[in-house]
């Protein structure tokens, strides 16, 4: 009996110094102050960073507020730019719509200032009709100055259309009148010019009013 005793006393003293995982995980941690110390401490765990830090070198209050104070800067650059570009802009936008303006008002100011020339024919032909009793001459001249009118209109691109014993077309000539003619070779056509048909280049700027013969 007592042999037996004194053998599970030993069997129980060799399991106490035998190093389970149990206990190896037991001694790493609580049994352990080295360690608890080592787990806790910041630095060693990359908690505590010097380089992470928000006083460290990249991230000091003063280059912080170099960098605001430099935003600052580029922003009132840009504000100033923005105001300078819009005034130009509206300036511009002023100046084309005048421009547009007067030039819609005085375009034909070269044409009139052609055909000012002719008014003054007009007006020495009247002077001599008042004054002269060749009657000749005077015909004379105001052929000349119908002769100078035409040349006028031709040199500006305006041209006569054709429309005298011509085919009736509704896009060049107005029918104003029907009248019986005899001639088979007329009838459909057009016998009479009341007014004179125009074209500027090659659009219709007048058409003719005339008579169609049937």
């Amino acid at each position: 009996m007592v042999k037996k005793k004194r053998a599970d006393e030993e069997e129980a003293s060799l399991e106490k110094h035998i190093e389970t995982p149990d206990n190896k995980e037991n001694n790493n941690s609580a049994d352990n102050p080295r360690m608890l110390s080592y787990e806790n401490d910041p630095i060693e765990n990359g908690i505590g960073n010097p380089e992470e830090s928000p006083l460290s070198e990249s991230g000091s209050p003063d280059k912080v507020v170099a960098r605001e104070r430099e935003l600052e800067e580029n922003l009132a650059e840009m504000q100033d730019k923005y105001i300078r570009l819009s005034a130009e802009f509206d300036n511009y936008r002023k100046r084309t719509l005048r421009e547009k303006m007067e030039l819609s008002r005085y375009a034909s100011e070269n044409l009139l200032l052609k055909l000012l020339p002719v008014m003054d024919d007009f007006e020495r032909a009247i002077s001599h009709m008042e004054t002269s009793a060749d009657y000749t001459a005077i015909k004379g001249g105001i052929d000349l100055i119908y002769m100078k009118f035409g040349d006028f209109l031709k040199q500006n691109g305006i041209k006569e259309i054709d429309s005298l014993n011509c085919p009736f077309n509704v896009d060049l000539h107005d029918a104003v009148a029907k009248i019986a003619v005899e001639e088979e070779d007329k009838k459909g056509k057009i016998v009479d010019v009341i007014q004179k048909g125009y074209y500027l280049q090659d659009k219709v700027i007048r058409h003719a009013k005339v008579v169609i013969g049937e």
